[in-house]
Parts: structure tokens; C-alpha cells; sequence
């Protein structure tokens, strides 16, 4: 039996909503054994209020962290001190980085440098720099909401200044992992990049192309629960079914462009 892989979470509690707890733990448990909890704030603040009861409840290790400067989110560097020490510690294969906040970055690029799997958590206004350091990245907001097939991009990290109006330019979409159109294109131009001499490609290897070209997709984004009823919905493909369970892994699917 493969052995599991050993998680820390780590909450940015002044830049999450004690709301998406369940989310967060459900996430952070299907991807393996959550041996470390930690959630970083200043409990002395009355804004930490909404996840006292919670903390408790879920059995989460809250570290105080005082804001020795007003405006200054002060847990960042409580959380990546941790996320250091852990990470030098050798105990874990993952960690989940719960956060919208741009700041951790560079802290999900030197964990991933280091070989450790890293999924990332927050809104959709995430910064699109974090999202793509991350291995993968939910969206904590659409899962909230149980998912809702869109056709155009979030505003993730997209700064909607009076000067970027004034200035008579506006900014392109980014592609984003929750936009429809752009997982259309890129599913097309991988199909056309990947596929075998007659056209085909197995499902296991689409579905893991995409998630390299987009760590933000999830088919939960569009309201589906597995990749292969998601890409049949699409209406591009022709598919190719060699039977077996699917759930033990003997089943092969490939597709192929119409």
C-alpha cells in the first residue's frame, strides 16, 4: 500500500474567512495525512473573533502574532518561519498555504524548489504569482458556492486603479484556471501538441497537462466532480472508452479532437 503523504496547513487567519474551514480541511485531507495545523494571526484583535469557536472546534494550533506596525500584516512571516522549519524538519511531503495574499509567493516557489507538493487555498482575487507557484490551487469561494461553470475570468490579482481607466487602456483577461474559453483554447492547443500519430491522448495525461498549464483548474470551477464527464461536456472531442473500473484504475480513456 502506498504510503500516505504527511500534510502542514497553514492559515493566514487575518486574509481568510473562518467561513471556508470546512473547505480548507476537506482539501487538505484528500490530498493526505494532516499531522500539522496552524493558523497565524493576532487573537488579540477583535477581527479574530470569527474563528475562535472555530480554531477550537477543528483542533487548529493558533499562533499569536502581535502587529508591531499599523497596516502591516505581521503573521506572514510567523507562517513562513514555520513553513521553513517544517520544511527543514523533514516531516512532511505537503503543504497547503491558505492565503489570497501575494506575499507567500516566494514561499510556495522555495517549498516546491525543495521537492515538497504544495497546495494552495484562497478567493479568487488571488494574485495570479501565487496561484502559479503553487502545485495546485483552489478556490475557496467557488467551492464555497459549490461551483459555477463560468465563461469569463475572475478579477484574480487584477488591479481595477482609476489610472488604468484613465489612461484609456484596458487590461487583456487573464487566463485563469476557472475561465471556460481559455481551458477550451489550451485543451485544443495541448490535443494538437501532445496527441499520438492518429490524433489521440489518454485522459491521465490531458488532465495532467492542464493542470501544469493551469495549477487553479479544478472541474468543481464549472459545477462537474470528474475530469473525464467534464471534458465530455465540452462537446470537442471524440472519446475512446477500453472499459474496466474506473475507480480501481484499469479503465483507459483517451480523446480526440472532432
Amino acid at each position: 500500500m502506498e504510503k500516505e503523504m504527511k500534510i502542514a496547513v497553514l492559515i493566514d487567519a487575518e486574509n481568510i474567512s473562518a467561513k471556508y474551514v470546512n473547505v480548507i480541511l476537506s482539501e487538505a485531507n484528500n490530498l493526505g495525512n494532516v499531522i500539522y495545523k496552524r493558523i497565524y494571526g493576532d487573537w488579540t484583535s477583535s477581527q479574530m473573533g470569527s474563528w475562535k469557536t472555530t480554531v477550537l472546534d477543528n483542533s487548529i494550533q493558533p499562533i499569536q502574532q502581535y502587529s508591531n506596525v499599523s497596516g502591516k500584516n505581521s503573521s506572514d512571516s510567523s507562517l513562513i518561519i514555520d513553513a521553513m522549519d517544517l520544511l527543514y524538519q523533514g516531516r512532511v511531503g505537503g503543504f497547503c498555504i491558505v492565503s489570497s495574499d501575494s506575499d507567500f509567493t516566494r514561499l510556495a516557489s522555495r517549498l516546491r524548489e525543495a521537492e515538497m507538493y504544495v497546495l494552495g487555498m484562497g478567493e479568487q482575487k488571488t494574485p495570479r504569482s501565487f496561484i502559479s507557484a503553487c502545485n495546485k490551487f483552489s478556490y475557496l469561494d467557488l467551492l464555497y458556492d459549490g461551483g459555477t461553470k463560468r465563461e469569463t475570468p475572475p478579477a484574480a490579482g487584477r488591479d481595477k486603479s482609476t489610472s488604468d481607466r484613465d489612461s484609456g487602456k484596458e487590461k487583456k483577461p487573464e487566463k485563469t484556471g476557472s475561465d471556460l474559453r481559455s481551458i477550451k483554447k489550451t485543451l485544443k492547443e495541448l490535443m494538437e501538441e501532445n496527441s499520438d500519430d492518429d490524433g489521440w491522448i489518454l485522459s491521465g495525461m490531458l488532465g495532467q497537462l492542464l493542470m501544469r498549464r493551469f495549477p487553479d483548474f479544478d472541474v468543481r470551477n464549472f459545477g462537474g466532480k470528474k475530469f473525464v464527464p467534464f471534458i465530455q461536456s465540452l462537446g470537442m472531442f471524440e472519446i475512446r472508452d477500453q472499459g474496466g473500473d474506473e475507480n480501481n484504475g484499469s479503465r483507459v480513456v483517451s480523446f480526440k479532437l472532432k
